[in-house]
């Protein structure tokens, strides 16, 4: 009996053909489906005596075996079908390819200045964004009550305490702090990082943005060579054409100090509303490091001299891409960021 019900549904799934998926699914529903044809083959196999069994099972498994490669076989040519003419797509073309990224502008720019300054021997130091009142004021030549600490309005985070004010770092100068004290010179390194100013937010300023500093410290160093490294770093930064000129300032931690202007990249000099039709940009502080910022990081101040720089990634940026809104590096708007996509380097 079970003999002849394998017969007569194996003939069954041999004369089977179809190429409409609903009637597809029909015949693996009633062939290999849980309430199907073979589980009930199964289960009567179960019944059969010893001698029987050894002659079925063999059968039975081949009978099995035979369904499922035909529901694969009609299930691949459907799926052929429908890819090919149902949805009208030519299998022959190309694939669309995935979109390519890019890189953000301010880790261009970053790059770029890193890439400079490393063929003048710079290497790159980071620091912790937390930081305390020692390396961020303290060891930097501002004194506790000092009017300059008003020049940095603060994200404090934890005021007093064993370590001072905790704070999110103003400026990365307080990676050269940590530099100076792990070491003796001489010391040659930029340390790139994200601050945090408690300002308001706008076109121009914003409560984080990003910094490269550098520093160089070793015996007989002068202000000559601070002026010859940034004006070759401006040079290779905006191209040979570019003016310098350095103006008297005043920063806690170095001195003399001064600011650096560069000629601007937009008008070429003649004067436009980015420059305030004075020509001019300035683009970063620098100076010789205060012997009082020496001597707090454990270094000998009348044998050993340095300089000091810093400068906004973002105001480079704006310089080099002709960007007017800073908050646009901040919003992630794919527009913006999509104009960057050639800029792979």
């Amino acid at each position: 009996m079970l003999q002849e019900k394998i017969t007569q549904y194996t003939t069954e799934i041999n004369d089977f053909s179809t190429e409409n998926v609903e009637e597809l699914e029909q015949f693996r529903i009633k062939f290999l489906g849980t309430k199907g044809i073979i589980k009930d083959i199964f289960d009567e196999f179960k019944a059969v005596s010893p001698e029987e069994k050894r002659t079925l099972g063999k059968v039975l498994n081949e009978f099995k075996q035979l369904a499922e490669n035909k529901y694969q076989t009609l299930k691949e040519q459907d799926q052929g079908e429908i890819t090919g003419k149902d949805a009208g797509l030519d299998l022959t073309l190309p694939g669309a390819g995935f979109e390519v990224g890019a890189r953000h502008p301010l880790a261009l720019v970053r790059r770029e200045i890193v890439d400079i300054f490393s063929k003048l021997g710079f290497v790159v130091a980071e620091g912790p964004e937390i930081e305390d009142d020692w390396h961020n004021f303290s060891a930097l030549n501002f004194p506790e009550e000092h009017p300059a600490r008003d020049m940095q309005d603060t994200f404090f985070i934890k005021k007093g305490g064993e370590f001072g004010d905790i704070a999110l770092r103003t400026h990365t100068s307080s990676v050269q702090v940590r530099m100076m004290e792990a070491g003796q010179p001489p010391f040659r390194a930029l340390m790139p990082g994200r601050v945090y100013r408690n300002e308001a937010i706008s076109a121009r300023a914003h409560c984080f943005f990003h910094q490269v500093e550098g520093l160089y410290v070793d015996e007989k160093v002068s202000f000559a060579d601070l002026k010859q490294t940034l004006f070759y770093f401006v040079q290779e930064l905006y191209g040979e054409g570019t003016k310098v000129r350095f103006r008297p300032s005043y920063f806690p931690f170095t001195e003399p100090s001064a600011e650096m202007d560069i000629s601007c990249t937009i008008c070429k000099g003649d004067g436009c509303p980015f420059c305030k039709y004075s020509g001019w940009v300035e683009i970063l502080g620098c100076g010789m490091v205060d012997p009082n910022v020496l001597e707090n990081c454990g270094i000998d101040s009348t044998k050993y001299s340095g300089f000091a720089f810093g400068m906004g990634i973002e105001r480079i940026a704006n310089l080099k891409f002709e960007i007017k809104d800073l908050r646009l590096f901040s919003e992630n708007d794919t527009r913006f960021l999509k104009q960057f996509k050639t800029s792979l380097i």
